[in-house]
């Protein structure tokens, strides 16, 4: 350091090196501008030549070092490489090294490669996709790392919780629901539950290739028939995503990602529906300002239900319906589980109606056996020894009663007398 004629403590670095660093033409510019002190006494008292001084003075920023650019053993084959790219302009860079005869290292030519390779590319818009009121909704299955009861000891690994979510373009409303499995029966039945709940039905509803819903196939949407018979009840339009596009779902993708990041961390839960019952305070989050809205879901919601279709006056046909006769174990099999039936209508034709709460059981239009419905549980841990229940979840009914039923109380009597 050097101390100025005014007193002031300068660096003479400049003086050793040759150059101009960043704290002298800091310190020229301070004392000008700051102590008023003349262009020569500066370049005296830093080392250099009054020209420095004034375009340290007139230059907008610091000086930077700048490193003379020297060739590179790529640059005479580069032309060899542009001719390729324009050709092929996803040929890989091992590939684009074998045509040329690349006799140095691949990491320098790929480097190269990678640098010309866009300009032969066909452009790759991405821009912020803006939705009218009422015209989308986006759809998927979410599958949250949880593991809940579902009763007699049995828990749900992450990949039996598929968690059915609909996200509104317009308003980014959100709703979702657990279904008991991804089956068709189950799907439309929580999808229909979603839109009720939403009061209406966007014009166009998207899904990424749900086995259910359908598949993109010769370059358009094809439904499957439980599928087509859904929307046409809805009188809505179902479009299916092309694979690997998730710009197409970026909404529901988000979606997930809000549901995975703010909604499941420190939460319990005690079974499926009390995953639902918390799922159904999801609204009080959207009073929330959204920057790509500019502001909350709650404030575009009622206009994007103005501008859906309205709900169909008579509900589409969902959950599952069946038709077979009744074993001799009096039981029936939904879903993995078996449900007790009345034994009079052993051997006779029953239906079997099932929905997402409930599993009735019909003969001659009687109702036979009515059970809430059990969660599904997995096939490799259907002989599992389970631990009993503390408390009896199944009405033991006495054996007597079956003989009553079958008329074999009497004949009994008189066997024993």
């Amino acid at each position: 350091m050097k101390l100025t004629p005014a007193g002031i403590l300068i660096s003479v670095e400049v003086r050793r090196k040759g150059v101009l660093t960043v704290e002298n033409w800091a310190d020229i510019r301070r004392l000008r501008r700051g102590e008023g002190m003349p262009i020569k006494v500066i370049a005296r008292a830093i080392g250099c030549s009054k020209n420095t001084v004034k375009a340290a003075l007139r230059s907008d920023g610091p000086p930077e070092y700048a490193r003379p650019a020297r060739g590179s053993v790529v640059d005479e084959v580069e032309p060899r490489i542009r001719e390729l790219l324009r050709a092929w302009p996803t040929m890989p860079a091992t590939v684009v090294a074998e045509r040329i005869g690349w006799e140095y290292s691949i990491r320098t030519l790929r480097d190269r490669v990678s640098d010309l390779r866009p300009v032969y590319l066909p452009p790759d818009p991405a821009s912020r996709t803006t939705y009218r009121p009422g015209e989308l909704a986006q759809c998927d299955f979410w599958f949250p790392e949880v593991q809940i009861p579902v009763g007699f000891g049995q828990v749900r690994t992450p990949k039996r919780l598929p968690v059915l979510v609909m996200v509104c373009g317009y308003s980014r409303w959100r709703t979702a629901r657990l279904l008991p499995s991804r089956e068709a029966g189950d799907l439309f039945a929580g999808w229909w539950s979603l839109l009720e709940e939403l009061g209406g039905v966007p014009k166009t509803l998207v899904w990424d290739g749900e086995g259910a819903i359908g598949r993109w196939r010769r370059g358009t949407s094809e439904l499957t028939g439980d599928c087509q018979a859904f929307r046409g009840t809805l009188g809505a339009k179902v479009q299916i995503c092309k694979s690997a596009d998730p710009e197409a779902k970026g909404m529901i993708e988000r979606g997930n990602g809000y549901l995975e990041t703010s909604f499941l961390p420190g939460r319990r839960f005690e079974s499926p529906e009390d995953f639902n019952t918390q799922l159904a305070g999801l609204p009080k989050a959207y009073a929330r300002r959204m920057r790509v809205l500019g502001c909350s879901p709650r404030d575009r919601v009622e206009a994007d239900r103005v501008a859906m279709l309205a709900l169909p006056p008579v509900a589409p046909v969902v959950g599952w319906r069946r038709s077979r006769r009744l074993p001799r174990d009096y039981y029936v099999r939904v879903d993995s589980n078996d449900y007790s039936v009345h034994p009079t209508a052993v051997g006779r034709r029953i239906e079997i109606l099932t929905d997402l709460n409930w599993v009735q059981v019909l003969c001659e239009g009687t109702v036979v056996a009515d059970h809430a419905r059990a969660a599904t549980a997995l096939r490799h841990d259907r002989f599992a020894v389970l631990p009993a229940p503390s408390v009896t979840e199944v009405e033991q009914r006495e054996l007597s009663d079956y003989d009553t039923v079958f008329g074999l109380g009497n004949a009994l009597a008189e066997e024993v007398v």
